[in-house]
């Protein structure tokens, strides 16, 4: 079940909207990529428990990943505290990832920061051989902290501390957010219009993804934020592409 980098969203449709396209890069590099939704956005004002998670299992399909689970945390409600830091230290050893990605530590939606604090926190906790958990199996799990913590931005604007080309794979990115029916582009559907369902949003999530790219000379790009510095082997790995 070892894959490469393991993508934690508070939402479903988190991963999509902030760093689906960094995913579809590592995979189409023959990597293997996994999706942990903490919540069923049960307290979205538009759809249910039931269609969302149909809908991310669409996008999971679009998108390639290798497994996509949800942890059934209370959307809204779940605390960074030792209960659901297990919970992710539990995921983060199952999948042994070299990179996960979370949430952005501070954002309009106080459970994206609160998850973002609730990964970071758990993915170090991880590597401690004194915390003790077991799979599902309940056979015991190995330690395993994860290289690095990156932090995808989302709604409100952060300066990046890396960003990441996804101008060949943009296509396939939107068509995973589009697979979120219920939540985008739904003005005119049943329902209550919100914040993300307007054309405005998802205009909005185009025009990131351009601001991000213009930083380093490409149409379409991911920002994100990390606490630990980057190292790289060789000045070749600041090459984007040969020129």
């Amino acid at each position: 079940m070892k894959v490469d980098v393991l993508a934690f969203g508070v939402h479903p449709d988190d991963v999509e909207l902030s760093c689906s396209g960094t995913l579809l890069n590592e995979i189409k590099l023959g990597k293997r990529a996994a999706i942990v939704d903490l919540t069923q956005g049960e307290l979205g004002t538009r759809g249910t428990a039931e269609t969302r998670a149909q809908e991310a299992a669409d996008a999971a399909r679009i998108l390639g990943v290798h497994a996509r689970e949800n942890l059934g945390m209370r959307d809204g409600f779940f605390q960074n505290d030792e209960a659901h830091q297990r919970l992710i230290i539990q995921a983060i050893r199952k999948y042994q990832p070299e990179v996960v990605l979370a949430n952005v530590l501070h954002d309009r939606h106080p459970d994206h920061g609160r998850a973002g604090q609730l990964v970071r926190d758990a993915a170090f906790l991880s590597g401690l051989t004194k915390i003790q958990t077991t799979d599902q199996s309940g056979n015991a799990q190995a330690r395993w902290r994860p290289s690095y913590v990156l932090h995808y931005i989302q709604d409100n604007y952060h300066e990046p501390d890396l960003v990441v080309d996804i101008s060949d794979v943009f296509e396939q990115r939107m068509e995973s957010i589009q697979a979120y029916k219920t939540q985008f582009l739904s003005e005119g559907n049943d329902g209550p219009q919100t914040y993300i369902s307007s054309p405005d949003f998802y205009d909005s999530i185009i025009a990131r993804s351009r601001l991000m790219g213009k930083r380093i000379g490409v149409k379409y790009a991911e920002g994100f934020q990390v606490e630990k510095k980057i190292g790289i082997p060789n000045l070749n790995a600041l090459l984007l592409r040969e020129t």
